[in-house]
């Protein structure tokens, strides 16, 4: 099987500082990818080269058999990536039903003079947008449903990331990038957050998932491949349980170096 995401070789320098040292990886459809490492690894900078937030300084990346280097991120989220951020991205005036519905914009056809004029075509088209956004809503483990007519911004933080899911998947994507998703949550959400990938990659078997992520726990729980970065390189990759033998005194962190698991 052909890979879906391929990153070979990328570099990534800003002046005199490697972000990112000659990293390649790649995830099948289907699958599961954990990046780890510590803090100021590089993590979230492949994950903007990926979505073009960021031209590399070399080497490619290659998504659905097509090269993307360099593409701005409109046509990256065109062609089938979705990502959540490190903090929070919503808009924190708007309703949570309506945070989703943004998220489908790249699958819509009205324009500007369309959504003032309103045709029929128009409406249908939104009201099969209000159903998706509702559905999408229901397959949390949270109550996201029942707060939809909310302003995001009054939402728990878990919710919160819960919504910025919701908005990603919104757009349909074959490969789903999250960074960090569990952050500020406690034992209890983080075990609900782990439930709500697992029933979202059941709705949708072919989704590929990477996740940037601290907690170990979140990592376990989908153990298809892990990749560790430090200091840009990528030092070690395998499943969980390779990696995390690996992570011990002598392992994967070299001398004066961090550990990559904590």
């Amino acid at each position: 099987m052909s890979a879906l995401l391929k990153v070979e070789n990328v570099t990534m320098r800003f002046g005199g500082l490697v972000a990112i040292n000659d990293v390649s990886l790649s995830i099948d459809k289907g699958a599961v990818l954990a990046v780890i490492g510590p803090n100021g690894a590089g993590k979230s900078t492949l994950f903007n080269v990926v979505t073009g937030v960021y031209l590399p300084t070399s080497g490619r990346v290659t998504f659905d058999g097509a090269e993307i280097t360099g593409r701005p991120s409109y046509d990256v989220v065109d062609r089938g990536i979705a990502r959540t951020f490190q903090s929070s991205r919503l808009f924190s005036d708007l309703s949570v039903l309506d945070n989703v519905i943004i998220g489908m914009h790249t699958r819509t056809k009205t324009g500007v003079l369309r959504a003032l004029f309103r045709p029929r075509s128009s409406r249908r088209e939104m009201a099969a947008c209000v159903e998706r956004a509702e559905r999408l809503l229901k397959l949390g483990s949270g109550d996201l449903f029942e707060q939809r007519y909310r302003p995001a911004g009054t939402l728990a933080q878990a919710d919160r990331r819960r919504l910025e899911i919701a908005r990603a998947l919104a757009s349909q994507p074959k490969l789903l990038l999250l960074d960090e998703p569990s952050v500020g949550m406690d034992d209890v959400e983080t075990d609900a957050l782990v439930a709500d990938i697992e029933r979202l990659r059941a709705d949708n078997p072919e989704l590929s998932v990477v996740l940037i992520e601290h907690d170990m726990r979140v990592v376990e729980a989908f153990p298809h491949h892990v990749t560790c970065i430090d200091y840009g390189s990528k030092i070690a990759e395998g499943d969980f349980a390779a990696v995390r033998r690996s992570a011990r005194p002598g392992g994967l962190s070299r001398e004066g170096g961090r550990p990559c698991l904590s």
